[in-house]
């Protein structure tokens, strides 16, 4: 599985190829799924370029999207986008349309009361268990943690050197705990300069993984990507390649 995550926190001053509005976010969709993506991630944008749960935004971006796509798509539900949690969970709560799954960091307040009304409401739940962080001691002592869709390692170590040790370190933590292999399916990522030495250890460990704007502007050879679907195109060779190398 290669879930695109097609923009992220990023915004225009990240340059005119992040998609912003439902328009932009549903054809930078069907190209990546064109290009071989299985699962779309997007962050719903204001107006004004801003991350929101905003249930007029949310239905609207989703709408737009599955009229172009018929793969699973999901949202964030980052606290950067609403950091309140009560006000938070009052989002969710008032969703029309609901995606297919959602991610929750389970590092942030509310990660638990958030996570239960999500399943209530039949949304997947993707855990997201970044680096750095004690999302991975939380999430595994969480009754919840057999429920949700997959867990998202999320390595934030941001130097393309050792983030690949910072990811077998977070692995190993959560199979200590046995949410790995027995529990629920690992989704293996990287961001910004480590992202793609993190992307060929997912394919070495066969791993699911993301690749697209949100996680990184440039491609393998450092050259800036034009778009999501040509980030998905390269991370499927990566992806071959060093699964290939590690057998």
């Amino acid at each position: 599985m290669v879930q695109v995550c097609l923009n992220g926190s990023r915004g225009a001053a990240d340059g005119a190829v992040i998609p912003l509005s439902p328009e932009a976010l549903a054809e930078e969709a069907a190209r990546a799924v064109a290009a071989g993506a299985t699962d779309v991630h997007v962050h719903p944008k204001t107006p004004c370029g801003r991350d929101t749960l905003s249930p007029r935004v949310v239905a609207a971006t989703l709408e737009a999207i599955r009229a172009r796509v018929a793969v699973p798509v999901g949202v964030t539900t980052g606290a950067w986008a609403e950091p309140d949690p009560a006000a938070r969970l009052a989002r969710v709560h008032g969703w029309t349309v609901l995606p297919d799954h959602a991610s929750v960091n389970w590092h942030e307040p509310g990660a638990e009361e958030l996570a239960a009304a999500l399943l209530e409401r039949g949304v997947g739940v993707e855990a997201g268990i970044w680096s750095g962080t004690d999302g991975a001691t939380r999430f595994t002592r969480s009754p919840l943690a057999p429920k949700v869709l997959r867990v998202l390692a999320e390595i934030t170590d941001p130097d393309p050197d050792t983030a690949p040790r910072t990811a077998r370190a977070l692995l190993s933590a959560l199979a200590a705990r046995h949410v790995v292999p027995d529990g629920p399916r690992i989704l293996l990522h990287g961001e910004n300069a480590a992202t793609w030495p993190v992307l060929r250890l997912a394919a070495h460990l066969g791993l699911a993984t993301r690749i697209g704007l949100e996680d990184t502007l440039t491609l393998p050879n450092g050259r800036r990507a034009a778009s999501n679907a040509e980030l998905v195109r390269a991370s499927l060779t990566e992806y071959a390649d060093a699964a290939r190398a590690g057998r």
